[in-house]
């Protein structure tokens, strides 16, 4: 299992190239490393690391469906492929700027909320893992957009229920932590 969640994250380095987290001086690649721990204390489902490897290469990169598709099939049976690449497109969101440029953040966001609530469970269970990576990260480095973000988090939270239980309990502790420090 290692070996290919190894080539996998190789993979996802490589379509993240250059790209830097937005609010600390480390490569992309360390957030959807550290999303794939959280989900691995709860499950060893190498589909649900796999898409917590590629979470957002999908949304953040010129990378295709397709292109995650075919280099799946190369590391995994094309059952789990297909099932990895399911979970990844229900979690690269749908509902942004360029394609609803009549929505505001607000608006774009509730829908996001409402759609990632019907997500399959184990694309829940990676966002919540998402939640709480990105929560620490801007809470500890942009206390002002940490504010829109921990409002946006408590509204997805409060829409999926059907990940893993232990991991939402953990999204929703962290984000309530951070909460009562920035609010």
């Amino acid at each position: 299992m290692e070996e290919r969640l190894n080539k996998i994250r190789s993979f996802a380095e490589h379509a993240h190239g250059d790209q830097m987290r937005r609010y600390s001086d480390e490569k992309y690649i360390r957030h959807p490393e550290r999303v794939m721990e959280l989900c691995r204390e709860h499950t060893q489902d190498h589909t649900i690391l796999a898409a917590a490897l590629l979470h957002d290469v999908l949304e953040d990169t010129e990378v295709t469906e397709q292109e995650i598709a075919s280099f799946l099939i190369e590391v995994m049976e094309t059952y789990e492929a297909e099932r990895t690449v399911r979970l990844v497109v229900d979690l690269t969101d749908i509902y942004i700027k360029k394609d609803y440029p009549h929505l505001n953040r607000k608006k774009r966001k509730r829908k996001e909320a409402e759609r990632l609530g019907k997500a399959h469970p184990d694309a829940q269970t990676v966002k919540y893992a998402d939640i709480i990576d990105n929560t620490v990260d801007l809470a500890e480095n942009d206390e002002d957009f940490a504010r829109v973000f921990l409002k946006e988090a408590q509204l997805i939270l409060s829409k999926m229920h059907d990940g893993h239980p232990g991991l939402r309990k953990k999204a929703r502790e962290t984000v309530e932590h951070y909460s009562s420090l920035v609010f």
